[in-house]
């Protein structure tokens, strides 16, 4: 596939200015102009006409806590590093455990449990989606007076045309449906579970039509490019939304070669891919940066960047020293990198340890945009934008990280608590204040060190079948005392905040797979097939 950049643009001019502006890397930047073109550069420099903020979201996928330069990674950040330095740090900052209920709260700025995508992730058979009652972050933006653009994974259902991001608020979509593909053909394997996983069909998708000219073009490459066309072309008259939902850094494994080259002291090979995809990534928010400034956005737009989930320690990412990884409950899987970079922020260059969790997105930024949350259904998300701009105490107390009652459990260890409050052998965690008490189980809960350190990989000494723990997460981050035994009231109390939230829960929903969904039956592509 070459350097990962595709097709050679004909129209180079837009190149030449970029360039000799001094706003951009040649070579990181060359390959994203395709969609570039030719434009009326007479309007480059005239500042934003709107008085509302452009608000440009960044979603890393899969992305580990130990990933990024500022939490002492061997992995090379600078672009992130510097709009993180510069803006706010977000440290205590939460995300869901996986992809789907992480950007299903984003959207909705609701828990996952008062919509029935509790348990696990929209698989790509499954006619299942976001339900449509549920009004989503782009619909309300409308409602302001925004353009809407997602570029990138969407992952909130298809299997209708009206679960499509195109009907849920945003004015356009380019990007795929499904929650991964390959890196450079846009293809997907699937197939029905229990069975040879013999389909495949291509997800890359132009508004509602497949996009059939990027084989071979890198899919963060590809994304860039698409957001600093919108970038470009964008109506300085109107607040723009952009969110840019990379596929990186999830599996496969994939990046071109000359970034897998910088990295050839990185003995892990997949760590050291892992690590390849994550500089293109921030070379790609570091372009985008710089169009927004190069198009006079910049200076009034609000740049959030956050992962959706913990990182995959099987597969390069790593969370050290956080316990567990993607899919777990532990700090691990929750906890979250995350910054906001903004020339309206009153208070910049800091760290900040407010609890902020990914559902508050939907009323801080339909709140910076001067809209109402009215007409919503009641949302668990709070408006934490005084937190994150003045450093003000964050006006959220505690954060529901899940309960799935469909989530498997182990044998039980017996504990001293009975299950008339709550049952304690359900998955479940709730945070609140300090305190952290997580049920169930709640996956793998070892520490793993990066590949690069000579620390061994610490397994837990728990009991089997434990399934009750209380942690002080202010003072043990890592999750190594469990102090249920030594505050029971605590306990007790927490048991009763996941018992209420239980009561307003709505049934898990995840239907059985559609033999349907077959992308053979679709001219070779991902597609609704209802």
């Amino acid at each position: 596939p070459g350097d990962g950049g595709g097709q050679k643009s004909t129209t180079m001019a837009a190149s030449s200015n970029l360039i000799s502006a001094g706003l951009f890397r040649p070579r990181c930047f060359l390959p994203f102009l395709l969609l570039v073109g030719a434009f009326n550069y007479g309007e480059t420099f005239a500042q934003s006409t709107s008085s509302k903020p452009n608000i440009v979201f960044i979603l890393a996928d899969d992305y580990g806590w130990n990933d990024i330069g500022y939490h002492g990674s061997v992995i090379q950040t600078p672009n992130l590093d510097r709009l993180a330095a510069e803006g706010v740090k977000l440290e205590n900052y939460y995300i869901q455990p996986i992809c789907t209920p992480s950007r299903s709260q984003l959207m909705t700025g609701r828990y996952q449990i008062h919509f029935g995508l509790q348990h696990s992730i929209i698989w790509r058979p499954q006619p299942n989606g976001l339900p449509l009652d549920e009004v989503t972050l782009p619909q309300k933006l409308k409602e302001s007076g925004y353009s809407t653009h997602i570029v990138g994974k969407w992952h909130l259902g298809f299997y209708k045309e009206e679960y499509t991001p195109i009907h849920r608020g945003f004015d356009t979509f380019y990007g795929f449906l499904t929650g991964g593909e390959d890196y450079w053909t846009h293809r997907q394997a699937g197939g029905l579970p229990g069975l040879p996983q013999t389909w495949s069909g291509l997800d890359l998708r132009d508004q509602e039509k497949p996009v059939l000219d990027q084989n071979g073009t890198y899919s963060t490459h590809l994304f860039s490019r698409k957001a600093i066309d919108i970038i470009a072309q964008h109506d300085r008259e109107k607040p723009m939304f952009l969110y840019l939902s990379f596929q990186a850094v999830h599996t496969p494994l994939e990046a071109p070669q000359e970034y897998i080259s910088k990295y050839s002291h990185i003995k892990d090979t997949s760590r050291r891919t892992y690590a390849a995809m994550t500089t293109v990534m921030d070379e790609a928010v570091g372009n985008v940066t710089h169009a927004l400034k190069h198009y006079r956005l910049w200076d009034n737009t609000v740049l959030i960047f956050s992962t959706d989930n913990g990182g995959r320690v099987d597969q390069g990412g790593n969370n050290w020293p956080l316990r567990g990884w993607k899919g777990t409950l532990w700090e691990g899987g929750v906890r979250g990198v995350g910054f906001v970079n903004s020339p309206l922020i009153k208070a910049k260059g800091r760290t900040s340890d407010a609890l902020i969790h990914i559902s508050d997105w939907f009323p801080t930024l339909v709140g910076l945009a001067g809209g109402s949350t009215n007409g919503t259904k009641p949302l668990d998300g709070h408006d934490v934008w005084a937190a994150i701009s003045e450093g003000k105490p964050s006006p959220r107390k505690e954060i529901l990280h899940n309960i799935d009652p469909l989530h498997p459990t182990r044998m039980i260890h017996p504990h001293p608590w009975s299950n008339e409050t709550f049952n304690t052998s359900m998955h479940a965690a709730v945070r609140s204040g300090d305190w952290k008490l997580l049920t169930g189980y709640p996956g793998n809960g070892s520490w793993i060190p990066p590949p690069s350190s000579d620390r061994p990989c610490e397994e837990s000494d728990d009991p089997p079948g434990k399934h009750l723990w209380l942690f002080n997460i202010r003072d043990d981050p890592e999750e190594r005392t469990d102090l249920s035994e030594k505050y029971p009231q605590v306990v007790q109390e927490l048991m009763e905040k996941l018992a209420a939230y239980d009561k307003t829960a709505v049934s898990p929903f995840y239907p059985p797979p559609d033999p349907r969904a077959n992308p053979a039956l679709h001219g070779d592509v991902w597609s609704p097939w209802e």
